[in-house]
């Protein structure tokens, strides 16, 4: 029989693929997974006439099966509440676990659009962004407090270069010259070669071209979006371990100068020390549940500004970094450098491009302190609330338009845009 079977009926090539098990399925699930089958056949092979037996096999497999599913729940929940705890303090890693846990993957670009098509529209965008704020007024300048001023860079030792190195992932960018963990593994014979390189970057008050110089991916903004429309995509900067290398200890000498000056804004979160996202939440929920529990009646504004890291003025920046924050001398032309001839767009930016943002929004918060209302920000987004009694609801009515139009005036000044569409009043 298997011989004429095997001549009269065609055969086919079938491949098996495994699907991986989920990380929380271990071996007790499996063992219940099996029970649960094993009870699931013997109830389909038990005669239907003997109501019995039928009966007993079906309640056996009932029982099994709601075991199983429960333990299935209890294994998934434990694993997943232990990755949580384990990941508190590395929001980037938490993050990436929630991806993986909602399954929101990175989607692939369509292969019919090419670079052109992207940077026309990455471009284009920016464009028409700043073309609605050519017409307003210049921006003004909070002058910084007399005394505070940063002009020169502590120079870098090779402790410092091997410790920053020794801190990086060992993933790299295509435009690195050797991979990272290759960098790593050798950083002790490299340090003094790049803290001699580093230390003339920031003494210069420069930055080479080639640290500047990113590869740009396209990243689907949300996974229902038309894979065929660049406008979808969002562009992902990845620039070398090198030009890294040398924006951290920056960052960091710049953070110290404007903790110990007091120049950052308290209500100001994102990339700074006990100022997360948990912070701002708890502080805005805090302070209107409060309001809410004295009988006041709360208002609350959500502004969300239009491709907001993409159309920072660089000169507006400058002359506020210069102004507002006391930078100077080989400091401030190492920002300038920094800022020249970089692609403009780069949405995704990364965290040292947020931080100068958050410098170049701060005025709006001192501004909305001047309308007796409250506001939190964090990174693009900006919080506007205020409380009254019941009886003076109208006049929080009216305060809050026209302070919203002041904020709407400063931003256009620095060539930001609110976007209407997502702004939400509660």
């Amino acid at each position: 029989m298997t011989s004429l079977l095997d001549r009269h009926v065609a055969a086919r090539s079938v491949v098996c693929r495994r699907r991986p098990s989920d990380p929380w399925f271990d071996d007790e699930c499996r063992v219940g997974k099996r029970l649960t089958r094993k009870l699931e056949r013997a109830a389909g092979l038990t005669n239907p006439t003997d109501v019995a037996a039928a009966t007993a096999a079906n309640a056996a497999w009932t029982v099994q099966r709601r075991t199983y599913l429960a333990l299935r729940r209890q294994k998934r929940e434990q694993f997943w509440r232990s990755k949580v705890d384990a990941e508190r303090s590395d929001p980037r890693q938490l993050w990436r676990s929630i991806d993986v846990l909602l399954s929101r993957g990175r989607v692939p670009s369509c292969d019919a659009i090419g670079p052109t098509e992207f940077h026309r529209a990455f471009d284009g965008k920016v464009n028409g962004m700043r073309s609605l704020t050519a017409d307003v007024p210049p921006p003004t300048f909070t002058p910084v407090t007399p005394g505070f001023s940063l002009s020169d860079f502590r120079p870098l030792t090779t402790d410092d270069v091997v410790a920053a190195v020794r801190q990086f992932p060992d993933k790299h960018s295509a435009s690195d010259p050797v991979p990272t963990d290759l960098l790593k593994d050798n950083v002790y014979l490299l340090a003094s070669f790049l803290v001699t390189l580093l230390n003339l970057c920031l003494s210069l008050g420069s930055v080479p071209p080639s640290f500047k110089a990113a590869y740009v991916t396209p990243l689907l903004k949300k996974p229902d979006l038309d894979l065929t429309d660049p406008k979808s995509y969002r562009p992902i900067a990845n620039l070398s371990v090198l030009s890294k290398l040398l924006e951290r200890p920056v960052a960091r000498q710049l953070l110290n100068y404007l903790n110990a000056s007091r120049l950052l804004p308290e209500r100001q979160a994102a990339y700074r020390a006990y100022h997360f996202t948990e912070t701002a939440v708890t502080k805005v929920l805090g302070d209107i549940l409060l309001a809410l529990d004295k009988g006041e009646i709360a208002m609350l504004t959500q502004l969300d500004l239009s491709a907001a890291f993409d159309t920072v003025d660089h000169a507006i920046l400058l002359r506020l970094l210069e102004v507002s924050y006391g930078l100077g001398g080989a400091v401030l032309s190492w920002f300038k450098s920094y800022l020249d001839d970089r692609p403009s767009s780069s949405a995704e930016a990364d965290c040292h491009l947020i931080r100068l943002f958050l410098l170049y929004t701060a005025d709006v918060l001192r501004l909305i302190e001047r309308h007796n209302l409250h506001p939190h920000g964090y990174a693009d987004d900006t919080q506007v609330y205020g409380f009254c009694q019941p009886s003076s609801c109208l006049e929080l009515r009216e305060q809050m338009p026209v302070c919203l139009d002041e904020v709407a005036l400063s931003m256009r000044s620095n060539r930001l845009q609110l976007n209407t569409s997502k702004t939400e009043v509660l």
